[in-house]
């Protein structure tokens, strides 16, 4: 669900964008800078998918510890621009006015049609850029894409802006970017979280809460929350001071750091079959919850720390911005 509220919003904005810009060219009669308009919209969607491309050569160039320590980064990037959006758009309520004006700039210049060809392909490609990040986020995220609901959200926000600038109708834009505006600050808490857990697994941000004590006698660590529950792990390996020991007590008291740190575990066991049940955090409903409220069924400390600030400050910022 993520990624139509996701792709609608930034097919919608953009969208938007190009038909301000033509429906003012056309007024002023500039018919020549309107083909470097649209010169320009092709352009920006080439280029566009030829970043789309590099961008997952990039990606798919990580592995391991890189991999985790990536994928946060990018994890936290786009949550940052995606808040960053929400509250631009929520202070920028005269956007055609701004574009208006800056159509005016490049229409009073010497080389008008590169300047009209320039405007259109950066505000356009701006926009593919957010939309490539945003989509991988939620990827990583819910673990998987679902493109028939990104096509959707693609053809709804060019079918609102088909009937405000071709069938010149008067469409609700505001609710629809207050409504979507809330759920992005979900989906942006939710991003900014999952980077954390993944700086947490490639050990950059280390564990916190819980505790984990070494049991020298029988080889393991005793890994206790802080709701008071416990759970032994075991080092496989022969007590000796070999490296295949010494990596795998490592992992052993990696994987009991993590256990502790979890402030509760809501998922319920796996299906007989292996499948995930619906309320699991990889389940149907809580997948989905997952990528539209950044739900987990067993967060870290800082996660849900990382989690309520990102929320409660972005709905603040907002709120008061939006006013």
């Amino acid at each position: 669900m993520a990624e139509f509220i996701i792709v609608f919003r930034e097919v919608l904005e953009g969208s938007l964008i190009v038909g301000i810009l033509y429906t003012y060219l056309n007024k002023t009669n500039q018919k020549s800078a309107i083909s470097r308009l649209w010169q320009g919209v092709i352009a920006a969607l080439v280029a566009s998918f030829i970043g789309s491309v590099i961008f997952q050569m990039l990606a798919d160039g990580f592995t391991g510890t890189a991999s985790k320590l990536f994928e946060g980064v990018v994890m936290i990037v786009a949550a940052g621009i995606l808040g960053t959006m929400i509250v631009w758009m929520a202070k920028n309520r005269n956007i055609a006015e701004d574009l208006k004006e800056k159509a005016d700039e490049a229409l009073s210049g010497d080389n008008v049609g590169y300047a009209i060809f320039a405007l259109s392909f950066i505000s356009v490609f701006r926009e593919g850029i957010e939309t490539i990040l945003f989509l991988y986020s939620v990827m990583i995220k819910q673990g998987g894409l679902n493109i028939v609901l990104s096509l959707v959200g693609a053809a709804l926000g060019i079918g609102v802006s088909y009937l405000i600038f071709i069938q010149g109708r008067k469409v609700p834009l505001k609710t629809f970017f207050n409504v979507t505006s809330v759920l992005l600050i979900f989906v942006a808490a939710g991003m900014f979280t999952y980077g954390v857990h993944e700086l947490e697994s490639a050990k950059v941000i280390p564990y916190y809460g819980g505790e984990v004590t070494e049991n020298v006698d029988n080889n393991s660590f005793t890994a206790t929350r802080m709701n008071g529950d416990s759970k032994i792990y075991q080092i496989t390996s022969k007590n000796n001071d070999n490296t295949t020991y010494q990596k795998d007590r490592e992992k052993t008291l990696a994987s009991a750091k993590k256990w502790a740190s979890r402030i509760w575990d809501v998922n319920p066991l796996k299906n007989e079959d292996g499948s995930y049940p619906a309320f699991h955090d990889k389940g149907a409903i809580g997948g989905l919850m997952k990528g539209l409220f950044g739900y987990n069924g067993d967060p870290s400390l800082i996660e849900l720390i990382a989690w309520v600030v990102v929320c409660s400050g972005l709905g603040y910022a907002w709120k008061e911005t939006a006013a």
